[in-house]
């Protein structure tokens, strides 16, 4: 595939989750399955929560697309994420679930929930140990006793195993357009982070009409280190398994994996 080349005054941004990148998150991943994500999410909830989960936090919650699930099948949700832009768009679904601005490594929001989840790979993005743990032990004081801590990570023996690969992604817009996403990725082994470079064009016709990039560098993770991380936090670790198929034993297949804990 021919990829249009940069040009001057595209709007190319470093920003992580800025206004060009956000715009066109929901476009890249509409094929991406919620509501079936939540199922997995409620079976989690009633297996490993020692009471009934009603309260519940989303941390990264992004564009709102499984805090909205979850407040339309009657929960109450609090999605809590940096990003304006991502926030902004979760904001326009209109959804029951509130939405609130914080940092995840430092949110202090006054309530305590039944269950925190934490998706699509978001602890990823905090690469320094320090940040992984203050999150954590965030997380420990927003839960009740026995309350679920479920995330999803990128596995570390299988992103060894696989190694990052150059993809291309191409999404028809509404407009008769296109989005064109080119990704590629460098492994840090000492640190266990891959650094991933998206390159984002948006087309109407011929015509490139938005152009950013932003450079991801994200964590992958092994058991012993994610239980260390956890147990240090406050939680006792009860299940590592694929995702969403979380029955699943994790394999050097198995790029993302999900974790539930318990508030200790």
């Amino acid at each position: 595939m021919h990829l249009p080349g940069s040009r001057r005054g595209a709007g190319v941004s470093q920003t992580v989750f800025g206004p060009d990148y956000a715009g066109a998150y929901d476009e890249l991943y509409q094929d991406k399955d919620y509501a079936a994500e939540c199922a997995v999410l409620e079976r989690v909830f009633r297996s490993y929560a020692e009471g009934q989960v009603q309260r519940v936090l989303d941390l990264g919650c992004g564009t709102g697309g499984h805090a909205a699930v979850l407040s339309e099948r009657g929960y109450s949700v609090l999605g809590v994420d940096r990003s304006e832009d991502m926030l902004r768009r979760a904001c326009e679904r209109g959804c029951p679930a509130r939405f609130e601005r914080a940092d995840i490594t430092d949110f202090h929001l006054g309530e305590q929930f039944d269950a925190v989840v934490i998706m699509f790979a978001v602890l990823g993005y905090l690469t320094q140990n320090s940040d992984i743990l203050a999150t954590l032990s965030g997380v420990r004081r927003h839960l009740e006793p026995g309350g679920v801590l479920f995330g999803d990570v990128w596995y570390g023996p299988a992103v060894l195993a696989q190694r990052p690969s150059e993809r291309v992604k191409v999404i028809a817009t509404p407009d008769g357009g296109q989005v064109i996403r080119a990704a590629s990725g460098r492994l840090d082994r000492r640190r266990n982070i891959c650094s991933v470079a998206y390159h984002l064009w948006r087309l109407q016709g011929q015509r490139l009409v938005g152009e950013v990039r932003e450079q991801h560098a994200m964590r992958y993770f092994f058991e012993p280190e994610l239980e260390s991380f956890l147990a240090d936090a406050g939680f006792d670790l009860l299940r590592i398994g694929g995702f969403p198929e979380i029955d699943a034993e994790p394999s050097e297949h198995t790029w993302n994996v999900a974790f539930v804990a318990r508030a200790a």
